[in-house]
């Protein structure tokens, strides 16, 4: 057997069987080091098929020989294999960070629960991104789902536990129209293979069955990835999460759910339903406006800086719904450079984040006071990372809007640009705030032992700090692989 061909079950499998491993073993030391082993594998596995998709175009794997589309098929194209490289880097790194994290935030005798939870979160977003059935999809969304309510209330702040009710309600009335938009087009094409799928829908784009599915999909996962104003469940989980699964999911659960979207909309509708037949186009700009101004109006009368970022990332994603509603290459490479861009800089902020709660206790403006002089490196690189959400040159966040600027200019729109830059203004406001409660007041006096952060939460964060300034500059990766796998998602290239 050939390790090399059996490299796409591996992606799910490997992270899959630690989880049930991890409870078995009842200890924290030993499920974390099986775990880091499992999720190490994975990003090794897809840094391979993001190499061979490169070289030799798109990967299939039938499970059980199941000739597709009677078997479940996995598949893996430029854009599944992007997602695959930052779902499973962002757990390679989050997880390290998690071993010192978690021991002031989550009970000791909770500790081998989180693992085997954080190993069966992340086999459900790959499972998520490389499958090419609708039913597996819905599958792996609701084991990603499901472990992410339980690693939210398992912090030791009893607010999570309404932050976890709160996101399982919404996430499962999203599940429900998620699987109701699965069964209409089951019912109406007899198949759930996503390529069949999108063969047997050409010709019944306008069936009423058909139009349906596509509402019950846009709003389920509409709400899965908590485009305004179908995110009121993401603020409170951010804000009192456990600081590691708060940069876990910040990176990595909306942005699955995004390339869901993806993969519905163009490869099974079709672009030519979607946009031409139908005005998406222009329900999904407004409602992309509206995040991006409303959550960043939002954002910046916070006090809590958890809270205030989680808002920042309801408006990032109005970003990068804004890219789809183009429906061009330069929208869609806008809109998935944008998912891999907001994935590092939001990750390495909330990690930092974790490390001024160890420090300062707490992450209210008024409990960071004078973090400058006692933590300055943590403090430089929230700055930074506010810099790349702003959109400054040098920073990856630059680059997304950039792109978002040039697919508006291919529109036509010049107001467009105008609203972006705008829009950037805002988040300038609210990263100024926490700017001057770091650098222009004086420390509280009872922290005035404080210490930076130790190195096992300062490393991981610091590494996705360094790719957020890294893809502000080198762009061959993100921008390579999003222009490739936007030409895909139009038809455009094989």
């Amino acid at each position: 057997m050939n390790v090399s061909e059996q490299l796409p079950i591996l992606q799910v499998v490997l992270p899959l069987a630690s989880a049930p491993l991890a409870v078995l073993l009842r200890d924290r030391l030993g499920a974390f080091v099986l775990v880091l082993a499992a999720t190490w594998a994975a990003f090794t596995i897809s840094v391979l098929l993001w190499l061979q998709v490169g070289e030799s175009g798109l990967i299939t794997y039938e499970l059980g020989s199941w000739p597709p589309p009677w078997g479940i098929e996995y598949r893996v194209d430029a854009l599944s294999s992007l997602m695959l490289m930052l779902v499973s880097g962002v757990a390679a790194v989050v997880l390290p960070y998690s071993r010192a994290s978690i021991e002031r935030e989550i009970r000791q005798d909770k500790h081998y629960l989180f693992y085997a939870l954080f190993a069966l979160c992340l086999s459900g977003l790959l499972g998520i991104t490389i499958t090419g059935d609708a039913f597996n999809l819905f599958v792996f969304l609701e084991i990603s789902s499901l472990s992410s309510y339980a690693m939210i209330a398992l912090g030791k702040d009893r607010r999570s536990l309404v932050a976890a009710y709160q996101y399982l309600i919404m996430g499962t009335i999203g599940a429900t129209f998620i699987v109701i938009g699965i069964g209409l087009l089951y019912i109406k094409t007899g198949t759930l293979n996503l390529a069949d799928l999108g063969v047997r829908l050409q010709a019944m784009t306008s069936h009423r069955p058909v139009l349906a599915a596509l509402a019950f999909l846009t709003v389920g996962i509409s709400l899965k990835l908590a485009l305004f104003p179908l995110h009121q469940w993401l603020p409170n989980a951010y804000a009192y999460a456990p600081s590691v699964v708060s940069a876990f999911l910040a990176a990595t659960a909306t942005k699955v759910s995004v390339y869901a979207l993806l993969r519905f909309y163009f490869s099974v509708f079709g672009e030519t339903a979607i946009f031409q037949r139908l005005p998406m186009e222009e329900l999904m700009l407004v409602l992309a406006l509206a995040a991006m101004f409303v959550a960043s109006t939002v954002a910046i009368f916070q006090d809590n800086l958890k809270r205030l970022f989680a808002y920042s990332s309801v408006a990032q994603i109005g970003y990068i719904v804004l890219g789809i509603s183009f429906d061009s290459v330069t929208g869609l490479t806008a809109t998935i450079v944008h998912l891999v861009n907001h994935a590092v800089t939001k990750g390495g902020l909330f990690l930092l984040l974790g490390a001024v709660i160890g420090g300062m206790g707490g992450v209210t403006l008024a409990r960071v006071h004078g973090i400058g002089r006692v933590m300055p490196l943590t403090s430089f690189g929230i700055v930074l990372c506010g810099l790349s959400l702003i959109g400054v040159p040098g920073t990856a966040g630059f680059v997304s809007k950039w792109y978002l600027i040039l697919a508006a200019l291919e529109k036509g729109q010049w107001w467009l640009v105008f609203l972006i830059v705008l829009s950037s203004l805002l988040a300038v406001a609210y990263v100024w705030r926490f700017v001057e409660a770091a650098y222009f007041h004086a420390p509280r006096a009872d922290l005035a032992g404080v210490r930076e952060a130790p190195l096992a939460l300062a490393l991981p964060a610091w590494i996705l700090v360094a790719a957020t300034l890294w893809f502000g500059f080198d762009t061959s990766i993100t921008v390579g692989s999003a222009s490739r796998a936007a030409a895909q998602l139009l038809g455009i290239a094989p």
